[in-house]
């Protein structure tokens, strides 16, 4: 009965199709096409929304015991034998857990360098008593194998290293390197790039207490119009990346462990940087102020908090020599600013200075006591 109805119904649409215009035969079939090709991208739509949700729900593990890709054990940190891919691919799934330990959060300091430190001892007096509360790492050129003094907290500190070009790709692989094993220390939740001519400008509970009630990271990132800002915007980073996302900023950075895991996970937007910033466009200057701007701007002050001086103009910033160094020198950097921390305006804005040369270290010596409260 049931089919003879259906059978019925069929003859009858054919007989009123036929008796109707060719011109409403045609919107009856245009209508019918549109309807089912909506419909259809919309199923797709909707499955491709809840397959990139299933796959980040994967990744975004909240409790970090409970995925096997973090109980990895870290790569040994003696030789060039881990590669890079697999360091970050690591560091990736690590970064993603929670700060094991909540009571002593610590800070890690990450040194890229070139050869040495010749301010160690200026460090060393900023570290003493403060064990158990930072972590440092040496990123320095791989034909240095020299070691500090077993005593010195620089010691057996240098990560498996290679060789950095200033203005290449080869920068922003150390900083990533750096960063990535810093990340293998779960205790680690803040994160700080500094050169072997940087200074502290505050003693060591101040920076760590700073930096821990911050609920945002310090990436200098600004939008700037002149040749050497949007100027060195490539059209070929369209459609990943926009002028509008474009932006510039210091390299030396200071930032959490959420936007720590945003960087070594990346892998599109330094493909796109490694291929399309070249020279005169430069990654160390662009690659993470674009980066975070364009993925996680809401975690980041858009400032930084290392001091440098660009007053003098050039490529590279001043560098501060012996008869440089006074109190009322220092005390300018680090107490006559103002700027927004965690919504309220503040005159601690930097925390570090660069370029102090080596001959600095003696007056710098003299004056530590004043600067960090001895």
């Amino acid at each position: 009965m049931r089919k003879k109805n259906i059978t019925a119904i069929v003859k009858e649409l054919n007989i009123r199709m036929k008796k109707e215009p060719i011109t409403l035969r045609y919107i009856h079939i245009l209508v019918s096409v549109v309807f089912f090709s909506s419909t259809a991208s919309l199923l797709f739509l909707v499955s491709l929304y809840f397959n990139q949700q299933f796959q980040t729900s994967l990744f975004l593990v909240k409790d970090s015991s409970s995925n096997p890709l973090t109980s990895l054990p870290p790569p040994h940190s003696s030789g060039n034998d881990v590669a890079d891919e697999e360091l970050m691919w690591r560091a990736a799934m690590a970064s993603r857990g929670v700060v094991m330990n909540k009571t002593n959060p610590k800070v890690a300091f990450m040194f890229l360098t070139r050869w040495n430190l010749p301010l160690s001892p200026l460090w060393e007096m900023f570290f003493k008593g403060n064990e158990g509360f930072y972590s440092i790492y040496v990123h320095s050129s791989p034909e240095f194998t020299e070691e500090p003094l077993e005593s010195s907290v620089f010691y057996k500190k240098r990560i498996p290293s290679k060789a950095v070009e200033w203005g290449e790709s080869s920068m922003i692989d150390a900083e990533r390197r750096l960063l990535s094993h810093a990340i293998l220390e779960p205790s680690n939740a803040r994160f700080v790039l500094l050169s072997e001519t940087c200074i502290p400008l505050f003693n060591f509970t101040t920076v760590y207490t700073y930096l821990m009630r911050a609920t945002s990271s310090f990436i200098g990132s600004f939008d700037d119009p002149r040749p050497i800002g949007r100027g060195r915007y490539n059209p070929r980073m369209f459609p990943h990346l926009s002028l509008s996302d474009w932006r510039k900023g210091n390299q030396w950075f200071e930032i959490s462990r959420k936007v720590s895991a945003e960087i070594v996970s990346d892998q599109r937007y330094y493909a796109l940087f490694k291929e399309h910033c070249r020279p005169p466009c430069y990654m160390d200057e662009h690659y993470l102020p674009t980066l975070v701007n364009k993925i996680c701007p809401e975690m980041n002050s858009n400032r930084t908090v290392t001091w440098v001086d660009w007053s003098r103009g050039g490529s590279h910033p001043a560098r501060f020599m012996k008869e440089d160094i006074r109190v009322g020198f220092l005390d300018w950097i680090r107490l006559w600013s103002n700027c927004s921390y965690d919504g309220e305006v503040t005159n601690v804005c930097f925390l570090f200075a660069r370029k102090f040369h080596v001959s600095t270290l003696e007056p710098l010596m003299q004056i530590a006591p004043y600067l960090y409260g001895i």
